[in-house]
């Protein structure tokens, strides 16, 4: 019996994981990538349980978490220095802060071991239900199953008319990585508040740390890159020693959120960024994009008809999905809109609140989701998932 095929646009996050999933499940899979070459910008990445869980089952954790800190508390301070929130980690609650590129490349490493085809300077222009790419170069390509990953800006999530609204927001942020000193923090993410600015000190690696910027997109100063280091040391004057690190290679990024009025149609499936791009204010935007692969892979695969498995898959994930932006939505909302004579209000509201059940749950929901796919691993034997998939 013939395998079944997947064409897999985009070879970003989401894409990759995906990849090595549906192959791990006995797929033919080939994932295209617009570029020349395979790569990922310098930060570092939230890797939560959900997520974690997700690298475990597809056999890319150890290599991907390899250098990565491990994160005791996120904690999060307001300009006077107040605590408002403490969220602590725990050994089945887990949070991992890997480099970014780390985590990428454990993810390609693991899809060439399990056989994915990767095609570079690969450009897709649009699909059809029916489940073909048309390329740039004029090709095209049929699938049993094609999965749109081509990000936020997706240029072929047009093609099934899927985007509902996209929202720039009101922030910009920027990501880089500096070289750690003895000293540093080692186990604690520490998030500084000052009206509507942002800065995260995030403990990465031995060798570097990884600092997120965040400031309304208006104000052309805060997204200068270089960074205008005396500007952001008026904001956060504690923070002087970290700042003064900055380097030159960093990244600025609008934040943006994409909402779809539907994640499927046919024999195509949009993902990741493309399907539900967040601010990234909870750390949980590759998270989410991680378990609704996941389920993806494991409901097709259950299942001969592809677009009754696509129609029962949206309705199995696109709540925690929702839940999980509209968090990180209403989170940057909280941090950007709050009227600056009432910031002390704000700081009341925030730290009652994080002392909550609600604000617990609420807040973690994704972080601590089981992946489909997950248990059933964990009941069979070693390898005896991948050859039970390809019986």
């Amino acid at each position: 019996m013939s395998k079944r095929t997947v064409e897999i646009i985009g070879a970003g996050l989401s894409g990759l994981v995906a990849a090595n999933r549906f192959a791990q499940l006995g797929w033919k899979v080939r994932i295209h990538e617009r570029n020349p070459e395979l790569r990922m910008f310098g930060a570092g990445i939230w890797l939560w349980e959900s997520g974690l869980k997700t690298l475990e089952t597809i056999g890319a954790f150890e290599a991907a978490v390899a250098r990565a800190r491990s994160i005791r508390e996120w904690k999060i301070v307001d300009h006077k220095d107040r605590v408002l929130m403490s969220r602590l980690a725990t050994p089945t609650d887990r949070l991992l802060l890997p480099p970014r590129a780390d985590l990428y490349q454990a993810l390609i490493d693991q899809a060439i071991a399990n056989g994915v085809d990767i095609v570079t300077s690969s450009l897709a222009t649009g699909v059809t239900a029916d489940g073909r790419v048309q390329f740039e170069n004029g090709a095209d390509a049929k699938a049993d199953l094609v999965i749109v990953a081509d990000g936020a800006y997706s240029r072929v999530r047009e093609s099934i008319l899927s985007t509902k609204w996209m929202d720039f927001g009101s922030e910009a942020g920027i990501r880089m990585l500096i070289d750690a000193r003895p000293g540093d923090g080692t186990d604690t993410l520490v998030e500084h508040w000052n009206g509507s600015w942002r800065m995260i000190y995030n403990p990465c690696t031995e060798g570097k740390n990884y600092i997120f910027l965040s400031a309304p997109v208006n104000d052309t100063g805060a997204r200068k890159i270089p960074i205008d280091i005396d500007l952001w040391k008026s904001k956060f004057p504690h923070a002087a020693d970290l700042l003064d690190r900055c380097e030159v290679d960093s990244r600025w990024d609008r934040l943006v959120a994409v909402r779809c009025r539907k994640w499927s149609e046919g024999r195509v499936a949009i993902v990741g960024d493309a399907a539900h791009a967040m601010p990234p204010n909870l750390g949980q935007a590759a998270n989410t994009a991680f378990i609704n692969v996941m389920a993806l892979a494991d409901m097709t695969t259950a299942q001969a008809d592809v677009p009754r498995a696509l129609e029962d898959w949206e309705k199995a994930q696109r709540s925690i999905s929702n839940h999980v932006q509209n968090w990180s939505y209403f989170y940057g909302y909280v941090l950007g809109k709050w009227p600056a004579p009432l910031l002390s209000l704000r700081s009341d509201i925030v730290a009652a609140l994080s002392k909550t059940e609600w604000f617990d749950e609420s807040l973690n929901r994704g972080a601590r989701h089981v992946p489909m796919g997950y248990e059933a691993l964990k009941r069979l034997p070693a390898n005896a998932a991948l050859a039970t998939a390809q019986v």
